[in-house]
């Protein structure tokens, strides 16, 4: 962990490096995640704080580059620009983007992290969410699943992709045997696992357990494959991992319009924060492709910005907000999942000691 600080006049900015620590491996397409690094921006004006973190995905985000680093430095010594003008010159990195958005928005409301009042942070609503099922040996993704319904989940979203076709197909098996479409709600996230040229059969296939979608069926940037399986596609597919990289107006106009996908999946620190997110929900509903919002794997205090921005924007489908408990050493929050909701409790304080344990602020 480091930290560096830049003076100004108007206020000061320093950065924190911060390490989250998964309770257990936790399998994706793209390997066994056993840590999460992720920064945290901090700026101090007038007797106020704010923070916000940046996740960068490594691996993943348009913005794992070897300047990333830099360019937070440079946010620092730059921070009296203000949030616009930060944000206008930092389009390719949406990760800060998104940490800029969450720091200003803590100074404009002084109250810790409460950044868009409402009912859900009042305690008095909660937002639906899907739980959550790791890759893993199919009893451990048995495991976890029993575990999801017991706690209350109406909505599992599974991670396929990492072991054999069949023998996943084989744990969908033993869902739908238990729990018909009415009582429970499947969706997979395949990552870009599927080749093109199988993709479709395998859509089929699992076609009949009644998905109500499928995340990334074929890598990124293949548009014109992945229109084809849009039009044909048994299952309603939902762009994720294609929507990275791509920040401009007119580009997102030209993938809805070339792809025409049923549902796009917005995650605010890989599309450019708020004003990104905001972007392509209004490109999305204007051709009436649906969307949901999904944490990347930030500790609380991004997925605290992440939901209070997302009940804002009152959408009725569950969203993939559950990566709160993932960690061995996250920041203790008033987030809480219960009965297949996150909800804010009102009554319960941050806890920013493991944030600030070895640094003096």
């Amino acid at each position: 962990m480091g930290q560096k600080y830049y003076f100004c006049k108007i206020m000061q900015a320093h950065y924190l490096k911060y390490l989250l620590n998964f309770k257990q491996p936790s399998g994706t397409s793209r390997g066994i995640l056993t840590q999460k690094e992720t920064f945290f921006l901090i700026i101090e004006h007038d007797g106020n704080r704010g923070i916000g973190e940046c996740a960068v995905f490594r691996g993943l985000s348009a913005d794992d580059v070897p300047k990333y680093e830099a360019q937070l430095q440079w946010v620092c010594r730059n921070i009296q620009l203000g949030k616009a003008v930060l944000i206008e010159q930092l389009g390719h990195f949406p990760s800060l983007v998104f940490g800029i958005e969450q720091a200003f928005l803590t100074l404009e409301h002084p109250s810790e992290f409460l950044h868009f009042p409402t009912e859900f942070t009042a305690g008095k609503d909660g937002i639906p969410i899907n739980g959550l099922i790791w890759m893993g040996k199919p009893e451990f993704m048995k495991e976890q699943i029993r575990q999801k319904i017991d706690s209350g989940f109406t909505t599992l979203k599974l991670k396929i992709g990492a072991l054999d076709f069949q023998s996943e197909w084989d744990v969908i098996q033993f869902i739908r045997k238990e729990f018909k479409e009415n009582d429970l709600t499947i969706r997979v996230d395949a990552n870009g696992a599927f080749h093109p040229n199988e993709a479709l059969e395998k859509l089929k296939r699992l076609s009949e357990f009644q998905l109500h979608s499928i995340e990334q069926p074929i890598k990124a940037g293949q548009w014109e494959s992945m229109a084809s399986l849009c039009a044909s596609s048994p299952i309603p597919i939902a762009l994720d991992e294609e929507l990275i990289g791509i920040f401009e107006t007119n580009e997102k106009k030209k993938l809805l319009n070339s792809i025409r996908p049923p549902f796009i999946i917005l995650k605010p620190s890989l599309h450019g924060g708020i004003v990104g997110c905001d972007d392509w929900i209004n490109l999305a509903e204007t051709q009436k492709t649906g969307w949901w919002i999904t944490s990347a794997l930030e500790s609380n205090v991004g997925l605290n910005a992440i939901a209070q921005y997302t009940y804002t924007c009152a959408s009725p489908l569950p969203q993939g907000l559950g990566t709160g408990g993932l960690y061995t050493n996250n920041i203790e929050s008033p987030l809480e999942v219960s009965g297949g909701y996150l909800r804010y409790d009102a009554s319960k304080k941050w806890d920013l000691s493991p944030l600030f344990q070895n640094h003096s602020i």
